[in-house]
This record gives C-alpha cells, structure tokens and sequence, in this order.
C-alpha cells in the first residue's frame, strides 16, 4: 500500500503540463490586454474606456453619414416646390428634331416679315413726305395764280371805274351785263331791255 501511496503521491506532485500550458497562455493574453488598454474585467464586463470610445466612433460615423446623406439627398431632390420640378423636368426633355426644325424656320420667317415691314414703312414715309412737299408746291403755286388773276381784275375794274371819256357811259353799264339767253332764269321777259342796252352801247345818245 505505501507503494501505491507512494506512486499516487508522485502523479500529484508533478506540475500538470495542460495546466501549465493555459495558465501561461492567460497571462500572454493579459499582458496583450494591458498594453493596448481594453482589457476585458474578470467578471466579464466591458471598461468604461472602451465601451465609451465605442460609442464615440459610432456617433461620428454616423455624422459623416448623416453629411453625406444630406449631400446627396439635396443634389438629388432638386427644387421642393413641384412647378419649379415639373418646369426643370420639362426643359431636361429633349425637344424633337421636327418641332426645332419648325420652330427655326418661323423665326427666321418672322426675322424676313419683320424687316420687310421695316423697309417698306421706310419707303411708304419717304413717298408720303415727297407727295405732301408736292402738294404744298402746288398750293403754293395755285395760290400765287389765284393772287395774280385777283390783283389784275382789281387793277382793271379800277381803270375803268376811273375812265370818264365822253361816250363810254353806256359801254361800261353793258359790261354789267349778261346778255346770254340761255343763262338767264328771270321769269320775266328782259328781251326788250336788253336791245335798248345793247342798241345805246352800239350808238350812244350824244348830247
């Protein structure tokens, strides 16, 4: 019996080398654990070191986020007001090929009406004002005749209104005178009257 007490004495007394193994595994960890400052508490606990530096990178990961969501959220939304959307909508739509065709054409239609009114409302002022100085040219010459044809009648009413020649008395009554039938419209019969003028026109009464 002492033998075998012997024998299990000496199994007891030597170092287990499982044992030994894990055990100086556990401290390796534990002195990587103090290095680096996040190491784990015995009774299974997070430090409040690390657990707080968690945190912190989680909410300014979350910031750079939120930023480059806000950034992107406002290029791609565009305008908030639905017209000014539907109106860039509308301008971003290509136009087809016919209706710029179309719509080319009528301008420069509308360029070629446009300066040929120009022209011609230049012409019609040009021809306007030579037909008004024309007009003005004849007035003044019409009015300048009328004068002269006035002013020699005048003159020759006066000589003769002033002529006292013997004899002439009755000539210058018969000057009064229309002795035209036909455009006399009296009612009463003047023939009479108009042969004794006539006849002392012809031969005067001397006296």
């Amino acid at each position: 019996m002492s033998e075998f007490d012997a024998f299990g004495n000496g199994v007891s007394a030597e170092e287990d080398p499982a044992a030994a193994f894990l055990a100086q595994q556990e401290s390796e960890i534990a002195g990587i654990d103090y290095d680096e400052g996040f190491s784990i508490l015995d009774s299974g606990d997070v430090p409040s070191a690390l657990h707080d530096g968690t945190a912190a990178s989680e909410e300014e990961e979350g910031d750079e986020d939120g930023v480059l969501n806000g950034d992107f959220y406002q290029e791609s939304n565009g305008p908030t007001d639905s017209y000014a959307a539907i109106s860039q909508a509308d301008r971003l739509q290509a136009e087809p090929e016919s209706i710029r065709k179309w719509r080319e054409e009528q301008r420069s239609r509308l360029e070629i009406l446009d300066a040929n009114s120009r022209k011609q409302e230049t012409e019609w002022k040009e021809k306007a004002g030579k037909e008004l100085e024309e007009w003005y040219t004849r007035q003044d010459e019409l009015l300048q005749k009328t004068k002269a044809n006035n002013r020699a009648a005048e003159e020759a009413f006066v000589s003769d209104a002033e002529e006292t020649a013997p004899g002439t008395e009755w000539e210058r009554v018969a000057r009064l005178c229309d002795f035209n039938p036909k455009s006399s419209k009296q009612a009463k019969d003047v023939s009479r009257m108009r042969s004794v003028l006539i006849s002392l026109k012809q031969a005067p009464l001397v006296h």
